[in-house]
């Protein structure tokens, strides 16, 4: 099938590959992603049309693509319907696993209907350990009294490039992945194939997001609700500098990134940061985190983190 050639006058011109973007300004208030890249077929016209129509999607983040040297954009997802705007056609949904999702077994005993899961390319991001996640208090394997008690994320960061999966689950699910990562910032990105093609859909990714942003968006701000997921089990800060990766989920997360291949491997290790945004995971591994691999989960999460 051919790509469309024109557009309508009113769509923000066109920057192939690339998400339109503003060539006087690096701010945020500045980038305008009224369009996907292409190249899009004509069967994708009424869903570029949707999404260009939605104005209540400008709020984004920019980072520097690594591959290109150049601002791109990503939009923030703060409702069920802005989720809605990135269907695709078929009436699926993209979404972007970095950390446990890159294990196509951990990915289905979340989204057991899943399809097509792949591994892909992100640019302008790097995974940080720096979340603290009450489900490993839930399931007994943070570790407070020294720290090990963080999950991963993503933020934005110039000159990254993450291997990452990617995979469609079916729209129905969108408010259940609402609520499953409700502590995150959702935002629209642009993965691409590991040959550097570009999908026509944009995932959703999971992340950072602020303790305070956090509070008054998704708690309302109330301490009944924060109290409920998080200060139950003694947190009163989600975001850190000072934490460490808890040892069974990063173990977990690092024989996830070998199963998908070396390069997938090579790219966790040393993409992947602590805390403090300067020792890779690599080097983690080698010293203060030795021993880590050599370590079985318990018993019951075998299953789950058995890698």
């Amino acid at each position: 099938m051919n790509a469309i050639s024109i557009v309508p006058s009113s769509f923000p011109p066109f920057k192939h590959p690339l998400w339109h973007r503003s060539t006087t300004s690096n701010h945020v208030s500045d980038l305008q992603p009224r369009t996907l890249p292409l190249p899009y077929t004509r069967s994708h016209f009424p869903f570029l049309l949707k999404q260009h129509n939605h104005q209540s999607l400008f709020l984004t983040h920019s980072t520097m693509s690594s591959s290109n040297n150049i601002i791109t954009h990503h939009t923030e997802l703060t409702t069920e319907s802005d989720f809605e705007q990135i269907v695709s056609p078929d009436g699926s949904l993209s979404i972007c696993g970095f950390g446990s999702l890159l294990s196509e077994r951990s990915a289905r005993s979340t989204f057991p209907d899943l399809v097509n899961f792949r591994v892909a390319k992100l640019n302008g991001f790097r995974r940080v350990f720096a979340h603290v996640a009450p489900i490993f208090f839930e399931r007994g394997i943070a570790k407070p009294e020294t720290k090990e008690i963080s999950s991963l994320s993503v933020e934005p960061c110039e000159g990254e490039s993450l291997i990452v999966t990617v995979f469609e689950i079916n729209k129905s699910e969108i408010p259940s992945y609402i609520e499953r990562e409700h502590e995150f910032r959702f935002l629209a990105v642009q993965p691409e194939t590991l040959k550097g093609d570009n999908y026509v859909t944009p995932a959703v990714l999971c992340t950072r997001y602020s303790d305070e942003e956090y509070f008054q968006n998704r708690c309302k701000g109330s301490q009944e609700i924060y109290h409920e997921r998080y200060g139950r089990f003694g947190i009163d800060k989600i975001w850190r500098d000072d934490v460490l990766p808890c040892r069974v989920y990063c173990r977990h997360c690092v024989l996830a990134a070998k199963n998908l291949g070396d390069a997938a491997y090579d790219n966790f290790l040393d993409h992947t940061f602590l805390a403090d945004r300067k020792t890779t995971l690599r080097k983690y591994l080698a010293t203060t985190g030795s021993g880590i691999m050599e370590e079985e989960p318990p018993e019951p999460l075998k299953f789950r983190y058995g890698g």
